[in-house]
């Protein structure tokens, strides 16, 4: 009898929620124990996981692929070592805390906050296996149950990351492996069947394209599942009449150095009276790393995300804006929200921007690139929540994934 997407998920989001209370129960020290573990497979793994990875790279590369999107699937020496340090920096870091007391009460009563586990928590994301690795470590470290379902070019990554790294280590550290479930099949399917489960995943963490997870968002609000969304991204580079070209230049090659990654740059806005000195500047530093410059007017949003654009991910739009406030009303209106730079020697300027612009990392004469959980906040993320609403905002990492519960007890207990 051939088991349906629902079905199948189903029961990998019982098996996890059987194994919710006893993750929730672990010692700060198992959980420590745990995360090392987890870094040192990676490097005992080594052979496994590269077989697993090149196979889906070569099934990648055959099916037409772009060069972008190859980049984010490849697991290479470098970034599983880039995972472990992660990893190991992870399980030294402090745990989250549990209680914060908040006020006295009349009559001798105290209120504390307390912050317990969501339990299990489903998790959508693109085709990259560094990811799987930096989930899971999250909902272990927050102490969350989790079913995770990549991108179907990266299933054989995510089962072999699984298999011989995220389950042994768990084991290991005395918490029970089906704590950490991963979808094993292919196919949207199985991604709209994660969102369709109200009594077994409490929250959808949800990535990759624009039109997919917007997709996916509507059909989880549809049967009562919440979600935390990262469905679009690119950076925005406002170059002032006050930029250093120096910087500039530093700061177009930082921010284009991965095409496929959500907070590259993507839209510049070119101060008119300086358009003409510094367009050629950019042009130049883009064109010779490959990268075409696509001017206003646009035959597209002016957001339009490169990244998500398979075969022309190596484009920048460019548009010129009379001042800083019409480059943060731009940035504002007509993107994401992810993040924007100015590029500015000029501190009043570079104010006036950053007071008008308000999406989730802002940015003055530096990167981007830097509106990435482990590069802000030294810990991984399960992805970046850009929405206009009370709650986690930016990289979301373990210290968000909770629930707020009030506790009201006698002061001396």
């Amino acid at each position: 009898m051939t088991t349906s997407p629902d079905e199948l998920v189903a029961g990998l989001a019982e098996r996890a929620a059987a194994a919710a209370e006893t993750l929730a129960e672990a010692s700060d020290e198992q959980v420590s124990a745990a995360l090392a573990a987890m870094a040192r497979r990676l490097a005992d793994a080594k052979d496994e996981l590269a077989a697993a990875n090149e196979q889906d790279v070569a099934t990648a590369e055959s099916g037409g692929m772009s060069a972008a999107l190859l980049d984010r699937l490849r697991l290479g020496p470098q970034r599983l070592d880039d995972l472990a340090a992660n990893l190991r920096l992870l399980a030294e870091t402090a745990p989250m805390v549990r209680e914060v007391p908040v006020r006295e009460l009349d009559g001798g009563l105290v209120l504390i906050e307390r912050r317990r586990p969501v339990g299990v928590i489903g998790v959508n994301y693109e085709a990259r296996p560094n990811v799987t690795i930096d989930v899971a470590s999250q909902l272990l470290k927050s102490r969350n149950a989790g079913v995770l379902r990549t991108g179907s070019a990266a299933i054989g990554s995510a089962r072999a990351l699984h298999q011989h790294v995220i389950a042994p280590a768990l084991e290991e550290a005395g918490i029970d492996p089906e704590a950490i479930q991963i979808v094993g099949e292919p196919g949207h399917e199985y991604a709209f069947a994660l969102v369709r489960q109200p009594g077994l995943i409490r929250l959808a963490i949800l990535r990759g394209s624009g039109q997919t997870t917007a997709a996916l968002g509507a059909e989880a609000a549809r049967h009562g599942v919440r979600t935390l969304a990262h469905a679009e991204g690119g950076g925005v580079l406002f170059v002032d009449a006050g930029a250093d070209p120096t910087t500039l230049r530093r700061l177009l090659a930082e921010g284009t150095d991965r095409l496929g990654v959500c907070n590259r740059v993507n839209l510049v806005l070119l101060h008119e009276k300086v358009a003409d000195e510094y367009e050629p500047v950019i042009r130049d530093v883009l064109g010779a790393a490959g990268i075409a410059v696509d001017a206003a007017p646009f035959d597209h949003p002016i957001g339009h995300e490169w990244a998500l654009d398979d075969g022309r991910e190596a484009t920048v739009s460019l548009l010129r804006v009379p001042d800083e406030l019409a480059a943060a009303r731009v940035a504002n209106t007509e993107t994401s929200g992810l993040a924007a730079t100015i590029v500015t020697e000029d501190a009043d300027t570079a104010r006036r921007f950053l007071d008008r612009y308000v999406g989730t990392g802002a940015f003055w004469n530096a990167t981007t690139r830097l509106l990435d959980g482990f590069k802000l906040l030294a810990v991984p993320e399960t992805g970046i929540n850009v929405d206009h609403m009370p709650g986690p905002r930016g990289p979301v990492t373990f210290a968000d994934l909770y629930l707020r519960q009030y506790l009201v007890r006698p002061g001396d207990r």
